[in-house]
């Protein structure tokens, strides 16, 4: 049975599996690396999760998302499906865990991250066409939703 749940602090072990196996299998998706969150301690894991990060468990956790403040705005991060799993309306299980009805959001996205952005576009969120590197010294590009 498919399941939506809010991750706490107590669950750092779950989130730190499924966040390294989405760093793993997505490197271009994320501002983040395997390898830096590989290094992370549980206290690291365990700070993570003290703003809202959402898993849909199917039965185990296959899609995980958060959402942190950006001066005053909702800004989603870490939104990844498992490739086995994608395409059953897991993200939007997660986007409607995170955003409560009628809350303006935003995210960043990989500029050719086509699958993701059409997620979000069907989800609601528009391209602004404000673009920066993934991360310093990365060529890649993420547009703000």
């Amino acid at each position: 049975m498919v399941a939506v749940r809010r991750l706490g602090p107590d669950d750092w072990e779950s989130f730190a599996r499924i966040r390294l196996r989405s760093l793993a299998e997505s490197p271009d998706a994320f501002g983040s690396t395997l390898e830096r969150e590989q290094a992370f301690t549980e206290d690291d894991w365990r700070r993570r999760l003290s703003g809202p990060v959402y898993v849909v468990d199917d039965p185990q956790p296959v899609a995980v998302g958060g959402i942190f403040d950006n001066h005053g705005t909702p800004h989603v991060w870490g939104m990844w499906t498992d490739p086995d799993h994608r395409g059953r309306g897991h993200a939007r299980r997660i986007l409607d865990a995170l955003i409560p009805p009628g809350t303006t959001a935003q995210l960043d996205v990989n500029i050719t991250n086509g699958g993701a952005r059409t997620v979000y576009e069907r989800y609601g969120f528009v391209g602004t066409g404000a673009v920066e590197p993934l991360r310093p010294g990365s060529d890649m590009q993420i547009e703000l939703m």
